[in-house]
Parts: structure tokens; sequence; C-alpha cells
């Protein structure tokens, strides 16, 4: 079973939506993967996400209202396969945060799996109105795809 860990900073705007997006996907695809989502300052520990996420990703078909957040942990790094970070800035923080546990073979920055190698950021939209979630949610969405498709076709190519 795929591990796959989708961290922002505060955990109730970008986050909440990738793993909300990601478990959609999973679930349709049915893969035995699983998906969580952590922020790196732990402002907003053990709330829910951000009004306008829940509101564009229920727009989409998907309820994330039951997430939490919590604070990703140096633990993390052993836990998960793969862990996404939504900013470059957050992967600095994840590397304070882990100090030795830190497995820079299992981070990336999301969108990379859309823009490979251009390490851009998804925007947070926590500074702006309403448009800014929905164009979260199609970046998201498309690197969410695009990560199924890719981890598919490596697992494909194994030798059984």
């Amino acid at each position: 079973m795929m591990k796959i860990l989708m961290v922002c900073l505060g955990n109730i705007c970008r986050s909440p939506l990738a793993e909300g997006i990601l478990r959609q996907k999973i679930e349709q695809e049915g893969l035995d993967w699983q998906v969580d989502s952590a922020g790196t300052n732990g402002l907003h520990d053990g709330e829910s996400p951000h009004r306008l996420s829940q509101k564009v990703a229920g727009m989409n078909g998907i309820s994330i209202c039951d997430q939490r957040s919590r604070r990703i942990i140096p633990q993390d790094f052993k836990k998960y396969d793969r862990i996404y970070a939504m900013a470059g800035d957050v992967v600095d923080e994840m590397k304070w945060i882990a100090g030795s546990h830190y497995d820079g073979s299992k981070v990336d920055l999301l969108m990379n799996l859309t823009h490979p190698g251009k390490n851009l950021d998804v925007p947070d939209p926590w500074y702006g109105g309403e448009s800014g979630y929905h164009e979260v949610y199609k970046l998201i969405e498309q690197a969410c795809e695009r990560l199924i498709q890719r981890e598919k076709s490596i697992i494909e190519k194994r030798p059984r």
C-alpha cells in the first residue's frame, strides 16, 4: 500500500484540498493507497479546512469537512512513501521540522508533477477571494491525476 502525505503551511487550504482530491481519485481507480495531509506551522492544529476550501471541494463532489489540521512530525518521513509540498517554503520548513529524519528522496513539490523541474508553488489562496480557491483546485486536480498516472505506470513496469 502506497502512503502519500500532502503538506502546506497551515493544513487548512491547499493540502486538505489535495488530500480530498487524491482520495477521490484513489477510490475511483480502486487503488490500495492511503493519503493524509499536514501543515508546517501548527497554527491551526485541530481545525477544519478553510470554509472556501470546503465549499470548492463540495462543488466538485468532494467532502473534506471531516479533516482536521495537524502539524507534520519527523516520524511522517518514515511512515509515508511520498510527501508532496505545496510550495518551496513548505519544503524548507519540513527540513527544519524533520531534522535528521528528513528524506529528500520522498519529497517533491506537487507542481513538479505537471511542470517537471520548474519548482512552481501552488498559490496560497488564503490571501484572496473564492476564485483563488477554484484555481488552486484545478492545479491540484491536474497534479493528482498526473501522480496517479505516474505511479500506476511505475507499478506496471515492476517485475512480478
